[in-house]
């Protein structure tokens, strides 16, 4: 009773302040993450431990982003968006003061230069997409090529992305039961789609739309992601006005 209890309260807590911000929290324990991978991707936390993984919805651009760069003087930040994440993790983890959280990024790499962490490994047994691979399709069609995974969202498709996991290492929560992720593709060929469409055609959106969706990246959000990291300054300055940003 006191395990559920505190998940749920945690939980809640969780969402009151991210999901405003456009983001989602999906629990999940360590144990089934790291039953489905290699050693060497092992989170080192007991089977039983707390985690949630962070996805960002189309929305947290307005809702999160933008506002974080009226805040901000970003000619000095290195990447405005993992910049922004970083910063309501931050100060999530400020208002869990008296809870320990270890916060991983997407973005972040082992010193032999593998993720820290798997995030689509993450979103799939927490329940949160459904992680397509190539082992998933029966009639494989790419010989040698090399073929990545790619996350479906029942409500999102493609459009979304996935930020990162918070760890409770003091929570453990051994009656937490899993979800399975929704399957939204129903056959062999649809798989096959996006799995190549994802690969060899990522620039054109069009893995993101392998389902009908409710909610799309806006334009204003496709020209930023679409353009090379060095050239987006000029689409920074459109966004919000650079004289009301104050240096940090």
């Amino acid at each position: 009773m006191v395990e559920s209890t505190v998940f749920q309260h945690l939980e809640t807590t969780l969402q009151e302040f991210l999901m405003p911000l456009g983001f989602e929290v999906w629990p999940f324990k360590v144990g089934w993450y790291n039953a489905v991978l290699h050693s060497t991707f092992y989170l080192p936390y007991p089977e039983d431990t707390l985690a949630f993984i962070v996805l960002s919805a189309p929305q947290m651009f307005e809702k999160a982003f933008k506002p974080f760069l009226q805040k901000k003087l970003f000619k000095n930040v290195k990447d405005p968006i993992d910049e922004c994440v970083s910063h309501y993790f931050t100060v999530l983890k400020q208002n869990l003061k008296d809870l320990n959280v270890d916060i991983i990024y997407d973005h972040e790499l082992q010193p032999n230069r593998k993720p820290k962490v798997l995030v689509q490994t993450a979103a799939h047994v927490a329940g949160a997409a459904y992680y397509y691979q190539r082992k998933d399709v029966k009639n494989d069609p790419w010989g040698e090529k090399k073929i990545y995974g790619v996350c479906i969202h029942p409500r999102y498709g493609g459009w979304f992305a996935m930020r990162g996991v918070l760890i409770f290492p003091d929570i453990l929560v051994p009656s937490l039961q899993q979800k399975d992720p929704v399957d939204c593709l129903s056959s062999d060929n649809k798989i096959i789609q996006v799995l190549e469409n994802f690969n060899f055609h990522w620039q054109d959106w069009t893995y993101r739309d392998i389902i009908d969706v409710e909610e799309r990246y806006s334009e204003e959000q496709k020209k930023y992601f679409s353009t090379p990291p060095k050239e987006r300054l000029p689409l920074l300055e459109q966004m919000v006005d650079l004289k009301e940003c104050p240096s940090y």
